[in-house]
């Protein structure tokens, strides 16, 4: 059930309660994930959703009664031994703060667990402390740092490179 205050301003509040379900995300869901990120964010998540075919992530969305996904990430049991690696988390904006990634992040959670895995890791922006809180919140350490770096597509639409330091975080399962 989720259960939030949309807000613009004070003269404009709205409650909205409606029930979500998470599921795999599918290609027939990407046209509708824009707000996730720019094209070229979401021809990466066309190709995860390959290696999830093959077994080698899992990637979730939790969706709305009508079936649109409302937030998505991913699960990669590649990137460390031992542990499934929790990333690409991104919800609606005009939903945060209303316990979607809470409920997506515990998901990822029983699919690590269902693969015999103990250990859930992610890694987090030096610079997201919003994000950091709810991780350290849902029982997630930090162990580490490491810089990452991946092409964005800007508003003019032109690729650049963009760096950044995370924050390495884990949780026993």
């Amino acid at each position: 059930m989720l259960a939030g205050v949309i807000s613009e301003d004070e003269s404009a509040r709205a409650t909205l309660v409606t029930s979500v379900s998470v599921r795999d995300l599918l290609p027939r869901d990407l046209p509708a994930c824009g707000w996730s990120g720019s094209a070229t964010h979401l021809r990466q998540v066309e190709r995860e959703l390959g290696r999830a075919a093959a077994g080698e992530v899992d990637y979730l969305a939790v969706c709305t009664p009508v079936d649109l996904p409302v937030a998505i990430g991913g699960v990669d049991y590649q990137a460390h031994k031992d542990a499934g690696t929790i990333w690409q988390l991104a919800v609606l904006p005009a939903l945060q703060s209303c316990g979607l990634g809470t409920l997506l992040i515990r998901a990822a959670e029983q699919r690590i667990m269902a693969r015999g895995l103990r250990r859930a890791e992610l890694a987090v922006e030096e610079d997201n402390p919003r994000a950091r809180a709810l991780y350290e919140r849902l029982g997630y350490v930090a162990y580490g740092r490491e810089p990452d770096a991946w092409d964005e597509e800007g508003p003019d639409g032109a690729i650049r490179r963009y760096e950044t330091m995370c924050v390495l975080m884990r949780r026993d399962l």
